[in-house]
């Protein structure tokens, strides 16, 4: 029989199901709702089968595990040969406290770091700046001077452990910093592993902790990119992201194609710098978020992997294999926690981890559930840790790659988000790019209407949120959560202070010299950061350097 034939048998059996079975119970019982949707408002249908998928297609659109097109996964054996990384994303205070905090979560199993900076390390500003004050240490650790990163990295082996750093307008800066931690403790930048998220296009779209205007702005992200092609080949040189994207509010399927058009701008950028696409590409990697529509979100991610190879193959004319693989850390959706009833937080992230698990993530943090009303306790980042763990030793979901494969409902839901992401993507080109597009304010108009209508759905009761507007109790007083001592904000400017009286101000401000020359050329600006980093030179004085070159980004839309 072949497969046409087999497609008329199959549409006749199934008008016969609906005519005898389906119709006759549908008179009797009604479905629970008129409309069935994903998260992202996209319509499910009540059945899908065989006439979903196209199994002529398997080899172009599903293929293999770790081979082109890598919708099943990017290695051959996945988590049966190594599990995912378990990142925990912590930081808070000062670097000490994070210290400790990142030798618990070490200490329980934790697999890699992952750096949370506060708001004015995240914009360039030491804690002494007026701009600070108030937010030293409270969303983050607050980081001034290579004095800081040493102490945040006391007694961590650096060659033995993967970092994380989520950082973007500042993000050279962190990374020369972590640079020369290593090589201040006897470690070559050639034995680091990590990445630094350096996504700078999606702070102009969904979080504002931008500096610089967009072109010199790409410029330190291809500094970056050439730099350590050179001299750190082990560290992921970019995390395009799209976790932010879709914690404004977007769909899954915005959340592809807007992360995704990002990822071309940067790449072509570097190309336009006169990088060979092989040289670079290798090393870029993506962060998405996981949100509760467990099968939309295990779709999304292995949409996302399909489209952005045949973007690297037929784009940009990749050739190595590992220029084609999207590699992505996960979190799971920050926006999804609710204040109330947080304990309902643990089963919506646990859902979620097991969204990114079954997708394929080679890293994954899992949020706590007390995030809603303040950074986690440590007793909270705990369970969240241990819900990682309960996924990977006792579910049973490593026991095979891409289980959810052949799913006619999964497997028609990547299809149909691969194509509206592709839909996003083409828009996006048609208005001269990502960085045109933001400019234009494209995406996050798509972005508000979006996040819009998933508000409205949840206010008019079409969307049931557990603890929110159904299910509603009274809560019990306010549980324990983690407070931030307004006197760490002193004690982190005084320790500023001990530093800057007790550093070489003259080499610094000749360090600090020698970079803003470079910034005026076209001179890939890594090397002078590691100088004057090296020296002490703060991140408010490098940034306020380049700011007198670059100027400041305003929004003006």
């Amino acid at each position: 029989m072949t497969f046409e034939e087999y497609k008329k048998q199959f549409q006749k059996k199934l008008e016969e199901w609906e005519k005898n079975t389906l119709n006759p119970f549908l008179e009797k019982n009604r479905e629970q709702k008129e409309k069935f949707v994903t998260t992202s408002n996209k319509e499910i249908k009540r059945l899908y089968s065989p006439l979903d998928i196209q199994p002529d297609k398997y080899f172009d659109e599903i293929g293999f595990p770790g081979e082109y097109p890598f919708t099943r996964g990017v290695q051959p054996t996945m988590y049966r040969g190594k599990l995912w990384t378990m990142r925990q994303y912590a930081g808070f205070g000062t670097a000490k406290e994070s210290n400790e905090r990142y030798r618990f979560l070490l200490s329980q199993g934790t697999t890699g770091l992952s750096v949370a900076f506060d708001l004015p390390t995240q914009i360039g500003y030491d804690s002494d700046d007026p701009h600070s004050e108030g937010e030293v240490g409270r969303v983050g650790v607050a980081i001034d001077t290579l004095a800081d990163m040493e102490i945040l990295f006391n007694g961590i082996p650096l060659d033995k452990v993967s970092t994380s750093m989520t950082i973007n307008a500042p993000a050279s800066i962190l990374l020369a910093m972590y640079i020369v931690v290593a090589e201040k403790n006897g470690i070559s930048r050639q034995k680091l592993s990590g990445t630094i998220q350096n996504d700078i296009l999606k702070e102009y779209i969904a979080r504002g902790t931008y500096i610089f205007p967009p072109k010199p702005s790409m410029r330190l992200v291809t500094n970056i990119f050439e730099f350590c092609s050179k001299e750190v080949p082990g560290w992921n040189t970019i995390s395009i992201s799209g976790y932010h994207i879709r914690e404004a509010g977007s769909t899954a399927a915005q959340e592809i194609g807007f992360t995704l058009s990002n990822g071309i701008a940067y790449v072509q950028a570097a190309i336009d710098a006169g990088l060979d696409v092989d040289s670079f590409a290798q090393r870029i990697s993506f962060f998405f978020n996981a949100h509760n529509d467990l099968f939309e979100e295990v779709a999304k991610f292995r949409a996302a992997r399909r489209l952005w190879a045949k973007i690297m193959k037929e784009r940009f004319k990749a050739k190595n294999k590992r220029s084609m693989m999207l590699r992505f850390h996960t979190q799971t959706a920050g926006s999804s926690l609710t204040a109330q009833q947080p304990d309902n937080n643990i089963i919506r992230t646990t859902i979620q981890a097991l969204a990114a698990v079954l997708g394929g993530t080679q890293s994954l943090h899992t949020n706590a559930k007390d995030e809603a009303l303040a950074l986690p306790t440590e007793s909270s980042a705990q369970i969240a840790l241990r819900t990682q763990q309960i996924i990977a030793y006792e579910s049973g979901v490593i026991n095979t790659i891409d289980p959810l494969a052949g799913s006619y409902f999964v497997e028609k839901l990547t299809d149909e988000l691969e194509k509206e992401a592709e839909e996003y993507i083409k828009k996006i080109d048609e208005l001269g790019g990502s960085p045109n597009a933001i400019e234009l304010g494209y995406i996050q108009k798509e972005i508000q209407k979006s996040a819009y209508q998933y508000q409205k759905d949840i206010e008019n009761g079409n969307r049931i949120i557990v603890g929110v507007n159904k299910f509603i109790v009274e809560e019990p007083e306010t549980p324990e959560i983690l407070k931030i001592n307004p006197e760490i904000e002193k004690a982190q400017i005084e320790f500023l202070k001990k530093v800057k009286s007790e550093r070489n101000n003259l080499l610094v401000q000749e360090k600090l010299n020698q970079l803003k020359l470079a910034a005026q050329d076209d001179k890939n600006l890594m090397p002078y950061i590691i100088d004057a980093v090296r020296v002490y030179a703060s991140i408010g004085e490098i940034c306020n350097t380049l700011r007198e070159v670059f100027g400041e980004y305003k929004e003006h839309i």
